[in-house]
This record gives structure tokens, sequence and C-alpha cells, in this order.
């Protein structure tokens, strides 16, 4: 009888990929209004268990955040198996391993001076954090997967999808639509996103991906190996793993197939694995002609054998601490920048930003697509930050689910009621463009669409000149303070070309006033 083949290593490792893959992919569409206001899923659980995030976080607001706790999981984990996480689980390790194959090169190995950079990023982010300069959303492999995906990659889809389809039902005969239009039906209530929505910074953002993926032409896994700080704290943690990968020089013979095929660069030519860079993808393994590569349980490790430059570990410390000593000498040191409306429930600035994670959720999740990436508005640590545009769109009044997916917190759970209560900014009119001051044409729009139960804008009945110079009877409005939230809807709504009439700020926001 013949022996049936048994599944490859390798091949588990590509199941497990494919599997996180598609769960990062449900969790992804899952991140978006269906017309409840409670999400049913975490959405945000890979930010909840990267660990690099959460140490970033938990430095730089000098607290315990509960909610990214699950990390201690991951850490937990590679301290048994190794660097399995980076190799069977993060989805940015899948996308980057699947774009090898239109312009990725071979894994040989790069010197470890090279590889090194990635620890030196990674002391940088956590010192700048630590001393009030978080940065650490900005390389983070699953910000730039969301944000990527968020901003550029989702609407791209969308926008290709419904132009096709659109063609179709247009163009085509009757019996292509009745293929067709099912088809789209299905696309759209299970892959497009409810409603189109733009975004600032998309162009951006999908280029930092695709820089990211882009980097395997220069050599296989380029942003793992010596970017990603994620990768650089688990390799450090895996450095102490009780099971790893062993190979054996002796008997190998002349033979280096393991060093040529090895993605990570992490088996040199005498066959010696260096556990801190193996991510565990076991091709070694499964290729080995010998079978002298195996996995096994090993004595641990006296120390971290990372071999990095005193010098230099030093001097990436240095440069995270005092590079926040520049911030107090910027212009928004002294008065913030008016326009930058922060969603809901956001805790004040500086504690703001050092929770904050950009991954890009709120934005996604937002039903009136107001929540847009700050670019220098809150500063170098603002980038990516969430902040509202009333004139692109609009704070859902009875919506909470900025709250719901936010990972760390940044973003406060709000309750519809308290929802209701929390001050944003405020709405003020600009006389030279309102119609009813600049030219006596009578206009109701922002007092129609504000959402109060008692309207925040009012009317005052005037007489005025209109541009015919001709007297007549106006309602002029005007915003009552104390009932305004700045939800932004009247900026959004306001009927005139170009700029609007109504104009939002973050003047009188509830962060300031109450601490959450």
């Amino acid at each position: 009888m013949e022996r049936k083949r048994s599944i490859s290593p390798a091949a588990w490792r590509r199941a497990s990929q494919a599997l996180f893959f598609g769960l990062f992919l449900f969790l992804f569409l899952k991140t978006d209004y269906a017309g409840s206001d409670e999400l049913t899923w975490a959405v945000n659980l890979l930010f909840r268990i990267d660990p690099f995030l959460a140490a970033a976080v938990m430095l730089a607001t000098k607290t315990v955040i509960a909610l990214m706790l699950p990390a201690l999981i991951t850490i937990v984990l590679t301290l048994i198996f190794g660097r399995f996480f980076c190799g069977w689980i993060c989805p940015m390790g899948e996308l980057i391993d699947v774009s090898r194959r239109p312009f990725g090169k071979p894994g040989v190995g790069s010197s470890p001076g090279q590889r090194h950079l990635k620890y030196y990023l990674l002391l940088f982010l956590l010192a700048a954090a630590c001393f009030g300069l978080p940065l650490a959303g900005y390389l983070d492999p699953f910000s730039l997967l969301v944000r990527g995906f968020t901003f550029g990659v989702h609407p791209a889809f969308d926008h290709a999808t419904t132009t096709f389809f659109t063609w179709t039902y247009q163009n085509a005969p009757d019996w292509i639509n009745a293929l067709t239009e099912p088809v789209y039906a299905i696309l759209k209530r299970h892959l497009l996103p409810v409603a189109d929505k733009v975004y600032a910074l998309s162009v951006f953002s999908l280029l930092l991906l695709l820089t990211a993926l882009g980097l395997s032409a220069i050599e296989s896994r380029f942003f793992c190996r010596k970017v990603c700080p994620l990768g650089a704290l688990l390799a450090l943690c895996s450095r102490f793993s009780l099971f790893r990968l062993a190979g054996g020089s002796e008997g190998c013979g002349k033979c280096r197939a393991c060093h040529t095929l090895c993605r990570m660069g992490a088996i040199d030519e005498e066959r010696r694995i260096a556990s801190a860079e193996c991510i565990l993808c076991l091709d070694c393994l499964s290729q080995c002609p010998r079978s002298r590569i195996h996995y096994d349980r090993k004595r641990l490790a006296s120390g971290i054998q990372a071999n990095l430059s005193r010098r230099a570990v030093i001097t990436s410390l240095a440069v995270g601490a005092l590079a926040p000593l520049a911030l107090p000498s910027r212009l928004l040191a002294r008065r913030a920048d008016p326009q930058l409306i922060r969603p809901p429930g956001a805790r004040a600035e500086s504690e703001f930003l050092g929770l904050c994670v950009r991954c890009g959720e709120c934005m996604k999740v937002c039903i009136g697509n107001a929540l847009h990436a700050s670019w220098l508005e809150a500063g170098l640590e603002g980038i990516f930050t969430p902040r509202l545009i009333g004139r692109i769109g609009y704070c859902e009044y009875n919506c909470t689910l900025c709250g719901q997916v936010c990972p760390s917190g940044a973003i406060k759970r709000l309750t519809k009621e308290e929802k209701h209560t929390t001050i944003i900014g405020r709405a003020h009119f600009d006389k030279n463009l309102c119609l009813p001051y600049a030219s006596g044409t009578p206009c109701i729009v922002c007092e129609e669409h504000c959402p109060t139960p008692d309207k925040a804008i009012k009317f005052r009945e005037v007489e005025v000149e209109d541009n015919k110079g001709k007297r007549v009877h106006v309602r002029q409005p005007y915003v009552v303070e104390h009932l305004c939230i700045g939800c932004g809807i009247c900026e959004n709504r306001c009927p005139i070309s170009g700029g609007a009439a109504v104009i939002v700020t973050s003047e009188g926001e509830s962060r300031h006033v109450v601490s959450y």
C-alpha cells in the first residue's frame, strides 16, 4: 500500500497565514456602519494583541491600559515558541510574502549590521514615546496596513467595482445584467462599504503601504528584517524562546539550500540559525534534503545575543529622549489650531496623542465621513490622528461608533446620552458669506439640519436691503452657544459653493473642561 503523504509544516504555516489574513479582512469589513449603533465584533483585536503598540502607548501615558493587556499573550507565546507571530499570524507579513511573487527576491542573508536597524528604531520610538513624542503608529505594521486599506485599497476597490457594474447596467444586454446585478448585490452586501467615502492623505497612506511591500524587490521581507519595530520587539523576546529551529553543519556537505531560500536571511552559510531573525516559516525544514533541521526545545539563552553596538543603542535612546525637547518651541505650543476638531470622547490633547495608534479605525467607521487624518495641524506627532472636517462630513448625533472601535481608549466609549452633551466645537457664522446677511436672501438650511432637540441655531427677523437695493424682511441665523455641540452638519449642509458660511471651530470643547 502507498503511504499517505503528510502535510508539510510549511503548508500548515501557509494555511495559518491565510486564516489570519482572512480574519483581518473580516474584521476590517466589519468596521463599518451596517444599520446598528453597536458593533458586535471585536474589530480592533489585532491592535490589542500588538505588544509594540501596547508598550509605546503605556510609556507615553505612564499608565497601564487595560484594553491593550492582551498583548501580553503575544509576548508569552513568543517566549515559548519563538517569533512565530511574524510567520504565522501577522497579516502584513502574509501580504509581503504574497508580494514576493511579482517582484520579490530570494531571501539570502543580509549583514547583521543592517538587520540591527529595526532594534535602533524600536529603542528610538519607545524612548520618544516615553518623553512626549509619540510616533509608534507611523511604523507599526498593523497601523500601516489598516490605514492603507482604509484610505486607499478599499475605496479604490469600491470605485472600480461600482464603475464596472454601472457600465454593464447601462450598456450590456439584459441577459448579462441578469448575471451581473446579483453579483453586484452580493458584493455590496458583503465586501463594499455601506457608503462612498473620501479620506485625507489617502494617496500618501497607500504609497506607504506599497513602499513596505515594494521593498521586497530589494531584499525578501525587507520591512520585516530591517524596519518593523514590532518584529524587533518579538525578535528580542524570541532569543529566550523555549523552542526554536536548529540546524546542523555536520553532515550537510556543500548544501546551502536552507541559506538560499530563507526569506528572513536567518541562516548563514554555515547553516547556523539566528533565532531572533527566524519567523518559523519552516521552508528550510520542509526543503532540507537530509532532514538536518528540526524544531526542538533548547536551553534558555543566558542573555540577549543581539550584539548591538553600545554606542548605537545609547544614541537611539538619547535621540528619542531629546527629540521631544524641540516641541515647546513651535507655534502650536502657544496656540492650538482652531480648526483641529477631535472626535467626541477624545481625551485631552497630550493624552490623546499618546494613546492614539493612528490606525484609522475611527475614520473608517464614521457614518458621516466626518473624521479624516490630520497632516501637520497637530504637529509632527499628530500626523494620521483623526480630526473632523465639517465641509466634508459631519458627526452623526446618535452615533458612538468611533469610541467603540478605538483600540487604546484615545477616544472614550460614550453612551448616547453622554454623546448628546459632549461638545467638540462650536459653530460661527461668516456674515460676509451667509446669504441672509450678505445679500438678504432667505435661507434656513443650517437650522433645518441642526440635530439638537432645542435647536442650537435660531433666527432674528430683520429688515435689510437685498442685492437689488430693495428693502426686505429676512430671518438671520445665529448660534446659541450653550446648545451647540459642534457636530458640523450646519457647515456640511451650507448651500453656498466653496467655503461654508457657517464654520465650526474647536472653541469650548468638553475635553478641556471635563477629564475623561
